[in-house]
């Protein structure tokens, strides 16, 4: 049975699963919404539960909310931890990385006042919030949590790539964050998704934003 991502034609709150997919070396293929009658049907089809994708069809089932699918597929591909004690580190990186990709993933749709104020936002919050603890949770090793990859090593290579888009000097005083970016990225897997030719989606532009404010606020 085929593996289906829902979603529209760019990175938003699916491009986490997608990154999650590549590091388990899942094929899927990807359903994109680009017009309102399309995804009108999608959401009467009571599909999703609450009423919003990214939807990812797997196992015979149609799961939503994006964190639900990250854990599925962790817990399915070994990229879960250990024991539960892990997990629960995983867990708490994992939704750290969150809140900034969440403050990324707002900044298109703000206004271009607004959008200053985000940008010089996200790199404050990151240099004195986030990246000091997943600094301190790299000393001396090679993932943040155990001995193996994990869903939260995945998601902070891909928040960290984003933001740098934003500001390439961003990781400047993190040598053990510099480090991680490059181990990770070698990764055979991640590797050939950070290639030309991949799923991985470009930065949001007037399309994308117009397409999602279309489709989902009318």
């Amino acid at each position: 049975m085929a593996v289906v991502l829902h979603y529209f034609k760019g990175r938003g709150r699916a491009e986490c699963i997608r990154w999650m997919l590549a590091a388990a070396n899942v094929e899927y293929k990807e359903k994109f919404y680009e017009q309102k009658e399309d995804y009108d049907k999608l959401v009467k089809s009571g599909d999703l539960l609450f009423g919003q994708v990214p939807m990812l069809e797997i196992d015979g089932m149609k799961l939503v909310q994006t964190r639900a699918i990250l854990c599925y597929i962790a817990e399915k591909y070994n990229l879960y931890g250990s024991d539960l004690k892990e997990r629960a580190y995983i867990n708490m990186y994992t939704e750290g990385v969150a809140d900034l990709n969440s403050m990324i993933l707002s900044y298109f749709f703000l206004s271009e006042s607004e959008q200053e104020k985000q940008r010089n936002l996200m790199k404050e919050r990151a240099l004195n919030r986030y990246f000091p603890v997943y600094s301190k949770a790299l000393e001396g090793k090679d993932f943040l949590v155990g001995d193996k990859l994990s869903m939260a090593d995945v998601y902070l290579l891909d928040v960290i790539l984003s933001l740098e888009e934003f500001h390439p000097d961003v990781l400047q005083n993190f040598a053990n964050l510099q480090a991680f970016k490059k181990r990770i990225s070698e990764i055979p897997t991640i590797k050939k998704f950070l290639q030309p030719g991949s799923k991985k989606k470009p930065m949001a532009d007037e399309v994308y934003i117009s397409t999602v404010k279309k489709l989902v606020f009318g």
